[in-house]
């Protein structure tokens, strides 16, 4: 399971640099359009800085590692996790929390530096995680609780999911760290962390900095939702989200389906080739070594050979030297350098020198080799000649006596070109004897490592077998042959080169797909949203046209203005003196409405402002008009009503108005002031005995209502305003 993990680390990194990115892209959008004081605009750049860090650990992974490389690395994730302990700064003093200025950065960055100039790059590596990372995510994480103290339903659970996400990626990110020497990072680390779960640590940072960007995405979708106010935009941005994030999770799921897949093609192909590799060598070697088992297997069977040691009692001196010129042919027939006769005890006969004439003494080599023969079989030896650097082959063939016992051997000893042939390949093999014993390698650095694979030993058994492995930290493909009935084999140990370059192509096409879906996303919801808002006001207009209210309709409220009013009071008055009927007008306005701007922003205050003309608007009859007067300030014109009625009416809207809920969370009050029009009384006078009882209202303690005096004279109505 590790070294599957281990495999799949590029698409680890690349998951990784993409949800930060991803984040970063989201944070940069709420900052273009959010007016909550929070600086989004540092938490996008961390989040861009801090993908593209990890995008260059990718780039480490497939192209290789320099130390300038890692020391670019290491300072571009410090900048990335200074970025975020600045927005931890800036939002926390915002809420109150009394934090040092901006200059507090810069002994941690000397010392950070100081660090990298005495300890080398992996302590500044540790400390600019345990100094920047984990205290500018535990910050954030307090950010983000502290913001969803202020909101309600699911922005406040969207934003205590981002807190927790940012709390454990301060564990993840600044605490288990790379290996350093100092503590705590040599015990509490990223190997620690792979040894104990099997799982790297970069595959649990991303994961909860995809939750972490999914949740500020959605506090962001409630947010747009709130400002548009349409219900086809809510369903909307609702069934985009959870099919955004199923898309992104199919497409990297296909991406990470697609790069295992050119893996393990690559992976074939290495295996492939690494068995004609070993293929080449072994039918290569057993070229070199086959003429020396054929002749020495002739000599050996030949009679005059077998005459000559079964022989006891004339003079080996009369036939040996025939004997010796068969040798010489046997040796010069098959490329040896040496061939050899011995006795059944194990003396020297004849031997040929076919380079030099002369013969030389048995060796240790020779002797092992000469003791397997006089058991009867035929033996086979492998030597490494370390002064002439030349790989020398031995087989030895016992000779059959009369009595049908071994009465002696013959041996021709080889020179093999076996170095140079693997130096071609520039593979390291291991020649194994019988025992399963390493003879011959050309990498002794490996040996240990080789024997110590978990699948090493299986390698060495098996006659014909492959396995993947890792030696010194890096894949390997082992391949093994069996060279002959004798039980020598070949182990080859190839690296595995460029697989993860030819994974690449897999992530690039998962992420060429990820910006296209992205791209579609984006002008989706513009599109949406503009095309709502359009609606909204193709519907404006149109009310407008169709009750001749286009120039005369506050542009907020949708109401008729203050023109409108003027118009339709001067009408009303003139109709209630020609037929004696009553008429009465109702002005109200918001109760501590400079508060609502002043805590909650202008923009709740018109949402305020459009809900509640909305609300009133509902219960007007059609003979009624509702106008805004200006600001916070409403008026009600009720044709056919008296003072009484008027009042009554105003005060059902004063209970409802004040049981009405608002996007800011707190209730809403109006006061009211009444006024019945009087006998020649003007309209202006109207207006200012209503204005007074709405001021007397708001002495009065506000959330009332107030009827006007001086009605004297006024006439009775015939219809009711509730």
């Amino acid at each position: 399971m590790a070294d599957f993990i281990a495999e799949q680390a590029d698409f680890i990194l690349f998951f990784y640099g993409l949800a930060f990115i991803l984040l970063g892209i989201t944070c940069f959008a709420i900052a273009r359009s959010a007016a909550d004081g929070i600086a989004w605009l540092w938490l996008g750049a961390f989040g861009l800085v801090h993908g593209v860090s990890e995008w260059l650990d990718l780039s480490a992974l497939v192209i290789g590692d320099t130390p300038s490389f890692v020391t670019l690395r290491i300072a571009v994730m410090a900048a990335s996790f200074l970025m975020l302990l600045e927005f931890a700064r800036r939002n926390l003093r915002r809420q109150g929390c009394w934090l040092p200025g901006a200059w507090v950065h810069a002994p941690i960055v000397a010392g950070v530096i100081l660090a990298a100039v005495v300890g080398g790059l992996s302590v500044a590596n540790a400390l600019s995680r345990y100094g920047l990372g984990f205290v500018g995510a535990v910050g954030t994480g307090m950010v983000f609780a502290l913001i969803a103290r202020q909101l309600s339903g699911r922005e406040q659970r969207l934003a205590f999911l981002a807190a927790l996400g940012w709390v454990l990626y301060g564990v993840a990110a600044g605490l288990i760290v790379p290996a350093a020497p100092l503590w705590p990072a040599s015990e509490l680390n990223q190997r620690w962390f792979l040894e104990t779960t099997g799982l790297p640590i970069q595959l649990i940072r991303g994961l909860i900095a995809c939750s972490a960007a999914v949740a500020i995405w959605g506090i962001w979708g409630q947010k747009r939702i709130s400002t548009v106010s349409s219900v086809r935009y809510t369903g909307f941005v609702h069934r985009q989200f959870f099919a955004t994030c199923a898309a992104m999770l199919m497409i990297l799921l296909c991406g990470w389906g697609l790069t295992e897949y050119l893996g393990i093609a690559h992976k074939d192909h290495l295996r492939e080739e690494s068995q004609g590799k070993l293929d080449l060598l072994a039918t290569s070697l057993g070229g070199e070594t086959a003429p020396a088992d054929a002749v020495v297997r002739l000599f050996a069977g030949s009679p005059q050979v077998r005459a000559f040691m079964s022989n006891t009692s004339e003079p080996k001196s009369s036939v040996g030297t025939a004997v010796k010129d068969t040798l010489g042919l046997a040796v010069a027939s098959s490329g040896a350098r040496r061939g050899y006769l011995f006795d059944k005890s194990g003396a020297l006969l004849i031997s040929v020198e076919h380079q030099l004439g002369y013969a030389k003494p048995v060796n240790a080599e020779r002797s092992i080799a000469l003791a397997q023969s006089l058991s009867g079989r035929v033996a086979h030896h492998f030597n490494f000649d370390a002064e002439r650097q030349a790989t020398d082959y031995f087989v030895s063939y016992p000779i059959d006596g009369v009595d049908g016992e071994a009465a002696g051997t013959a041996v021709l000893e080889k020179s093999l070109a076996l170095r140079a042939k693997i130096r071609a390949f520039n593979t390291a093999y291991f020649l194994i004897d019988p025992k399963n014993e390493v003879a011959l390698t050309n990498r002794p650095e490996w040996l240990d490592a080789v024997q110590k694979l978990p699948m090493g030993r299986s390698a060495l058994d098996a006659p014909n077998s492959g396995a993947w492995a890792s030696v010194d930290g890096s894949p390997v493909y082992v391949a093994a042959r069996l060279l002959d009935e004798s039980g020598w084999k070949l182990l080859i140990v190839s690296p595995v080169e460029g697989i993860f370059a030819s994974r690449v192509l897999g992530i690039a096409l998962t992420l060429l797909a990820t910006i296209m879906v992205l791209i579609y996303v984006i002008a989706r919801e513009r599109a949406v949203h503009d095309h709502v808002q359009m609606d909204r006001r193709l519907e404006l207009e149109e009310l407008a046209r169709d009750l001749d209210f286009k120039a005369t309709t506050d542009p907020l409220t949708g109401l008729s203005n203050r023109l409108k009013f003027d118009q339709a009071l001067s009408a009303e008055i003139r109709r209630a003196r020609r037929f004696d009927v009553a008429l009465s007008l109702v002005i109200y306005d918001v109760d501590h409405f400079k508060q609502i701007n002043d805590a909650y922003g202008h923009q709740a205050g018109d949402q305020v402002l459009i809900k509640l003309s909305g609300f009133v608007a509902k219960r007007m009859r059609e003979t009624d008009l509702l106008a805004r007067w200006g600001g916070e300030e409403f008026v009600i014109l009720l044709p056919l009503s008296d003072a009484s009625m008027a009042e009554r009416f105003a005060e059902i809207l004063r209970e409802a108005i004040a049981t009405l809920s608002f996007d800011h969370g707190k209730p809403v009050t109006c006061s009211f002031g009444v006024a019945q029009l009087a006998a020649g009384e003007s309209a202006e006078r109207l207006v200012a005995r209503a204005d007074e009882a709405l001021y007397r209202a708001k002495l009065n303690g506000r959330n009332r209502v107030e009827l006007a005096s001086g009605v004297a004279g006024a006439r009775k109505g015939i219809g009711s305003a509730a």
